[in-house]
Parts: C-alpha cells; sequence; structure tokens
C-alpha cells in the first residue's frame, strides 16, 4: 500500500510500512517488515519495534532496541541501493532480541572516526555499545546487519 504525503510543493508516493509476524527458521517468534529508504525510515523502524516489544511484553528493553533499529535503518537507507530495506525483530530467548536489516548493499558496515561535533558517523559505535552482540552477514546480493539487546 502506498500513501501520499506532502513536501513542500512537490506530492511524493510513499510506500506504507507493513510488518507481520512469520515462523523463522529457527523457530523464535519473529516479525518481519518492509520499510522504504527515505528520511522517514529510522521513525517506521522505531515503530515496529514499538508494537513488537508490546506484543512480546518487553516494553523494558525498547529504548535500546529502538536506538538500534533507528540506527541500522538510517544506515541501511544513507548506503545502500533499491527502494526499500526488509527489517526483521526476532526474539531469540524469553529476554533477547534481536534487530536485523537486510540491504542491497555488499559494502560492510564500518566504524567512522570523525569530527565529534559531525552529526552524522557514530551509528555503529552506538549499536556497539548498547547492544550484547552485533555482526554482519555478508550475502550475494546484499549483506544483512543485526545486533542483539539482552535484559540484565
Amino acid at each position: 500500500m502506498a500513501s501520499t504525503t506532502s513536501h513542500g510543493s512537490e506530492t511524493v508516493e510513499r510506500l506504507r510500512p507493513s510488518w507481520r509476524p512469520v515462523a523463522s527458521a529457527t523457530g523464535d517468534p519473529a516479525y518481519y517488515g518492509v520499510l522504504q529508504r527515505d528520511d522517514q525510515v529510522a521513525e517506521d523502524a522505531r515503530k515496529m519495534v514499538d508494537t513488537v516489544l508490546a506484543v512480546w511484553r518487553l516494553e523494558h528493553l525498547g529504548d535500546d532496541v529502538k536506538l538500534i533499529a533507528s540506527e541500522l535503518a538510517s544506515n541501511a537507507a544513507r548506503h545502500a541501493r533499491g527502494s526499500v530495506v526488509r527489517m526483521a525483530v526476532t526474539r531469540t530467548v524469553r529476554y533477547r532480541v534481536r534487530v536485523a536489516i537486510t540491504d542491497r548493499s555488499r559494502d560492510l558496515p564500518q566504524f567512522q572516526v570523525g569530527d565529534p561535533l559531525a552529526e552524522t558517523g557514530r551509528g555503529l559505535r552506538l549499536v556497539d555499545a548498547v547492544s550484547s552482540n552485533w555482526g554482519v552477514v555478508p550475502l550475494p546480493w546484499g549483506k544483512q546487519v543485526w545486533a542483539e539487546v539482552t535484559a540484565s
């Protein structure tokens, strides 16, 4: 489904974000979504996380999981190709949630050494700081970047 949004004098057709529960390959509960690569991708990712964590009654993990989802989705929107990215939120153990973003770029994420006053370049460091584990799965046509949050 698409929606129409207005940006100044320009009207833009926008894919309405969608997500649904799926049976994961491991049998763990998961939700899968398709998000448009645009300036609203981080907001869409946070909304998906809010919904999923509420279903699982894991709202206490919300801040860290939403930060991870925002950063991974924003990085994919900024650096990947194609009009969409795919996001999965999986509960791998009772109190562990994994967020994975799959995109169509084979370029692997790297820590940036940058200007502390810059507005970008710290996303992967934030993911590393708040996650219990993270990694990258190279794919023939792109990659999947994932991170997990475990309740303490």
